[in-house]
């Protein structure tokens, strides 16, 4: 899954905008060549929704009459983006991938208001697990997405599409959700960056809510770099929405990352790692811990339990309630418009007590507190971001239990707040991607990008699934 249509560069944000200020591509370019490479593909289930072409090029035209001055202050200026479709852009539908619940949104997502004021194009919004419900990528009231790698494995979930875009080399990033791993692991399974920022930086307001207090925006890149750069434009406090909160100043040790720096991170226990029989995923992660130790990193074995205890709590706790308060009305009113398993998940909250939920905040809070002590012994925790990938045909015959198996390393970040990226880690034999995912401390996202890059730039590693390559950084 390449871009087809012969763009000569990749639409990374400093390769792209340097393309523009030598005249070689402009912005109606870029949007023609992605109006024409969407015509080839048809319905490869990456879209729900896409601009209308002439509203596309109208855009990249005006972008073009500004002035030199103008544009200077616009740090995206001509830059494609797709967001997915349970994020309301004012004027255009939301679905949440369910046909029957879609409506026509009247305000737009504040952090996607600050990319467009920063200049960006939004190309559409992209399919996901309907209501944001699953990490395989594939419960959608649409065309089922696959791989960027293989029409027989899944894309991950739930921003398959998000994902998907930004593999494609269809836009330079791409705006997902993570409530439990959706915006890593579809980074991982597609070999690009998912970088799941420190909850509430991003406001969540007019968003299809999947769990309102764990809801994060993510965001999808070819590189890490070009992440932050959308973070650091998109963040910012929202006095509207309860859930937001300004960026606060991480411990000096995990202000930023520098080359060369010596640091201490975490892996879990052998005997807690787990990889589903999946003897390339292990090999892969066993070489990326070589990797960071020959970066300066030292590898401290740590107890993984309390990581599996916080991730129990979302699975099979009461935070599924939350669901059923964003949504649940429409399903118990239109329960055949909904997809099955995705159906059976919501309407299990019915069972769920207030005194559950008070049981599940007091455990949570229990294990922020056995976690404090941890950070004092290294500075990141290292996982693989899944321990295996699956088939479609896999999914569809044990759809609740695999999709557990795929949250093994993602499911407790936003329950613990905390923060983590999803970096590119080679390939298996199949050539099925892997990732990497780093997690520290809330506020560390400087911290996390930094070492998540420079760990990325160690290989000349494909971007996403197009024909061009990350450059190596200099030993």
């Amino acid at each position: 899954m390449s871009n087809q249509t012969g763009l000569t560069v990749p639409l990374t944000l400093p390769s792209l905008q340097k393309s523009y200020q030598q005249g070689t591509v402009t912005p109606v370019d870029v949007i023609k060549s992605i109006l024409a490479d969407l015509a080839l593909r048809g319905d490869d289930g990456i879209w729900i929704y896409t601009l209308p072409e002439q509203t596309l090029i109208e855009r990249a035209t005006t972008l073009m009459q500004m002035s030199a001055s103008q544009r200077s202050q616009l740090p995206l200026w001509g830059i494609p983006f797709s967001i997915k479709d349970c994020i309301d852009v004012a004027g255009h539908p939301t679905s949440a991938a369910c046909p029957g619940f879609t409506y026509n949104a009247t305000h737009t997502n504040p952090a996607v208001q600050k990319l467009l004021d920063a200049g960006a194009i939004l190309i559409g919004k992209t399919n996901l697990d309907q209501f944001a419900t699953g990490l395989v990528g594939i419960r959608t009231g649409y065309t089922a997405p696959h791989n960027a790698f293989s029409k027989d494995h899944i894309p991950g979930g739930s921003s398959s599409g998000a994902a998907l875009s930004v593999a494609a080399g269809l836009v330079s990033f791409a705006i997902g959700t993570d409530t439990g791993g959706s915006g890593r692991v579809p980074a991982g399974f597609n070999n690009v960056v998912g970088l799941k920022p420190t909850r509430g930086l991003l406001s969540t307001r007019h968003t299809v809510e999947a769990c309102r207090t764990l809801d994060c925006l993510s965001i999808f890149a070819l590189t890490a770099t070009d992440a932050h750069t959308v973070l650091k434009i998109a963040q910012g406090y929202d006095p509207v929405n309860p859930f937001s909160r300004p960026a606060d100043v991480p411990p000096a040790h995990l202000s930023s990352y520098q080359a060369k720096q010596a640091f201490r991170f975490g892996v879990p226990r052998p005997k807690q790692q787990e990889f589903f029989g999946n003897t390339d995923v292990a090999s892969r992660y066993e070489d990326a811990i070589k990797t960071l130790t020959d970066l300066g990193g030292t590898r401290i074995d740590i107890d993984y339990s309390v990581f599996l205890d916080a991730n129990n709590l979302l699975f099979n706790g009461p935070w599924v309630a939350e669901r059923y308060v964003s949504v649940g009305a429409f399903v118990d009113a239109n329960p055949e418009a909904v997809f099955p398993t995705t159906r059976e998940i919501i309407l299990k909250a019915k069972e769920i007590s207030a005194a559950r939920a008070f049981e599940g905040l007091y455990a949570v809070e229990t294990l922020k507190q056995k976690i404090q002590t941890l950070w004092h012994q290294i500075d990141c925790l290292v996982v693989p971001t899944t321990g295996t990938v699956y088939r479609i045909d896999e999914i569809e015959a044990e759809p609740l239990t695999l999709n557990s198996n795929l949250g093994y390393y993602t499911n407790f970040v936003n329950l613990l707040d905390l923060c983590a990226i999803a970096i590119p880690n080679g390939f298996q034999s199949t050539g099925i991607p892997t990732g990497i995912t780093f997690i520290a401390p809330p506020h560390s996202d400087n911290y996390l990008v930094g070492l998540g890059s420079t760990f990325h730039h160690t290989s000349n590693a494909p971007l996403g699934a197009t024909p061009f390559r990350l450059a190596m950084a200099s030993p």
